[in-house]
């Protein structure tokens, strides 16, 4: 009997150690009305889908990322479509919204109303694009780029010099 009862533990014990884990480990989908209501916390990645509500945030979103209002804080790799999307760190994929705003570097394509990326790399294409530095193409109204741009500021398109 205590030999089961010890088995019974032993097997209980791996399962546990075994299964934290997982629980650690990044979420495939989360939905959200706003931040912090919502399937995963702020500071999950989110590894397929993210639905948004209204708000929401999550630390890293890969593939598709829709909603009013979509924040990440470390990465978002894929589809971001939003009225407004906000990066902190690296954006690569396509950006779609009526502003995109990104902290970091940015890599792809970012179609809005107004663009805004401290690095920007690939086609910002907006009424109004802005860029600290650059080493892609800006088409719009008006294209500011701050550092290493052809033009610092120019209308209907501006690169970066290479």
């Amino acid at each position: 009997m205590n030999s089961k009862r010890a088995c019974a533990c032993f097997a209980l014990v791996i399962a546990i150690v075994t299964a934290v884990p997982v629980l650690a480990a990044d979420k495939a989908v989360n939905l959200s009305i706003f931040t912090p209501i919502s399937l995963a916390k702020p500071e999950d990645s989110v590894t397929a889908f993210r639905f948004n509500l209204i708000y929401g945030k999550n630390a890293s979103v890969k593939m598709i990322d829709l909603g009013m209002i979509n924040q990440t804080t470390t990465m978002s790799k894929g589809l971001q479509w939003g009225f407004v999307n906000f990066t902190e760190g690296a954006q690569s994929g396509i950006q779609l919204g009526a502003i995109n705003y990104d902290k970091g570097s940015t890599n792809g394509l970012q179609w809005a109303g107004v663009n805004y990326a401290e690095q920007a790399g690939g086609l910002q294409l907006a009424f109004v694009n802005f860029a600290r530095r650059t080493s892609g193409v800006q088409i719009g109204a008006i294209n500011i780029i701050k550092e290493g741009g052809m033009f610092p500021v120019m209308i209907i398109a501006n690169w970066g010099k290479k």
